[in-house]
């Protein structure tokens, strides 16, 4: 029985290393973008700038509608070809934008949007110069997030009507204004075009870029197709008691069972882990260009694909937050007096909820929980997971085909997007919401997304143009 043992063990160890070693590197691994040096750069670096210079800070408190119509001037000034050749349409601040094909049929829709968060801290270039540095820089608060894909997205629209050229299908452009506090912008365009009996073949908004090894360990440039979005809840775990004088503090007082609570949560982490398929396509598709430890585990996820669901999310964190409900804890309230033991006292959590464990089931299991602690649990704002994107299916194809025209050897990934976008309001008119924005990125750039120094180099610009244009060419006979 020994032998039979050793045998099996010695034949499943061959076919593992087999598997590895024949696993072959694709041309994403040595793939090289140049940044391109051209007057076209050049120009598309300095308009760009133009549209940084207009400070378009929004939130919740701050939204400030006369700074969009500023910014609206700005966009007239530098595409007066849209302007002149689509129908506007501006829903209090909010753009959105036709241009009339050859048919109604199979309509796209391109979007980002107009406003960008605070700019705190000390930059190297101050938030809202646009400040061009000699390496072609483009310096500023919204650069990445999201003007730089927004200016290209209207330049495409811009250049092709220039040309003459007609689309076989009605083309939007939508834009909110209230992006980043998940305003009410989307859903206003969204239900207008509701109103117009308007049903999308295609959204594109924001979302994955096009970056050098996008996960520890696999080398090689990729655009990281998002087609998973989570769901969104902002929760406020309360504790009540009788408050009293802290000289003589009774135990388990409201902060004492709020500590308890999520050091519960941090140490028993309550949500389960599931490798989508979505999420096993990525993996499989960057294993061939994956370190060799990497390479043995991902490309025989046949056999080790329960451990590394068991193991992702302490490996890594932006890989555990794509394979379960995420919750963490990010304001805490107790006393108004440091010698007052509180009445009552609370902590919030920010919870983003996978598919497999949708937003009820994930807010009544972290509800449990509290009971336990005797903490009261209010919903502040939750919404649903959004409809998956079959990376199988004709939209993620025809990213796919793009990608092939504009950038030779591209490595290209679906992958599920930890954050949020204004795409997921528009599951309602389109099955098909992608969230890829085409351009070229750094790592310390990708870092600079509501961080210090948000930069994009001008020369990455003009590729991501060509590929909007080329999915305005393509969409009518791939969709």
């Amino acid at each position: 029985m020994g032998w039979i043992i050793l045998g099996a063990v010695v034949v499943l160890i061959g076919i593992v290393l087999i598997r590895t070693l024949t696993l072959k590197p694709t041309p994403a691994k040595t793939l090289k973008l140049e940044y391109e040096k051209s007057e076209r750069a050049t120009k598309y670096g300095q308009q760009l700038a133009k549209m940084i210079q207009d400070e378009t800070i929004s939130g919740r408190e701050i939204h400030d509608i006369a700074k969009f119509e500023k910014f609206h001037k700005t966009l007239e000034e530098l595409f007066p070809n849209v302007h002149k050749t689509c129908e506007k349409h501006d829903l209090d601040g909010n753009l959105l934008y036709k241009w009339k094909g050859k048919s109604d049929k199979n309509p796209i829709l391109f979007m980002s949007h107009q406003d960008v968060v605070e700019a705190t801290g000390v930059w190297e270039h101050e938030p809202f110069s646009g400040d061009i540095d000699e390496d072609g820089n483009v310096w500023g608060r919204g650069t990445v997030d999201t003007k730089g894909s927004l200016f290209c997205i209207f330049t495409a629209f811009e250049e092709l009507i220039a040309d003459g050229y007609e689309p076989e299908c009605d083309v939007y452009i939508g834009s909110s204004c209230t992006e980043e506090w998940s305003g009410d912008g989307a859903p206003k365009t969204v239900e207008f075009l509701e109103k117009q009996g308007v049903k999308l073949a295609l959204v594109m908004d924001e979302g994955g870029m096009i970056i050098e090894e996008p996960v520890g360990g696999v080398k090689g440039i990729y655009g990281m197709v998002g087609v998973i979005e989570k769901g969104y809840g902002d929760l406020k775990f309360i504790a009540h008691s009788n408050g009293g004088h802290a000289s003589a503090p009774k135990k388990n007082s409201p902060l004492v069972r709020l500590g308890k609570f999520m050091l519960d949560i941090e140490k028993n982490y309550p949500f389960r882990s599931e490798l989508s398929p979505t999420v096993e396509e990525m993996f499989t598709r960057m294993a061939p260009n994956m370190d060799f430890g990497m390479k043995l585990i991902f490309a025989n996820m046949w056999l080790f694909k329960p451990l590394l669901v068991k193991l992702l999310p302490s490996i890594s964190s932006a890989a555990g937050a794509m394979i379960r409900t995420t919750c963490a804890f990010t304001t805490a309230k107790g006393s108004d007096g440091l010698n007052v033991l509180p009445q009552e006292a609370y902590v919030t959590a920010n919870m983003r909820f996978i598919q497999h464990q949708p937003t009820d089931e994930s807010i009544e299991i972290i509800s449990k929980i509290a009971k336990k602690y005797d903490l009261d649990t209010e919903v502040i704002y939750a919404d649903q997971p959004c409809p998956i994107v079959d990376y199988k299916g004709n939209a993620f194809k025809l990213i796919e085909e793009v990608a092939e025209d504009v950038y030779p050897g591209l490595g290209i990934s679906p992958y599920c997007m930890t954050g949020g976008t204004d795409a997921k309001y528009y599951s309602k008119i389109c099955d098909n919401c992608i969230r890829f924005a085409p351009i070229y990125i750094n790592g310390q750039q990708y870092g600079s997304i509501h961080g210090l120094n948000e930069n994009v180099n001008q020369g990455a610009l003009p590729k991501a143009v060509d590929f909007y244009k080329t999915v305005i060419k393509k969409a009518h006979a791939r969709l």
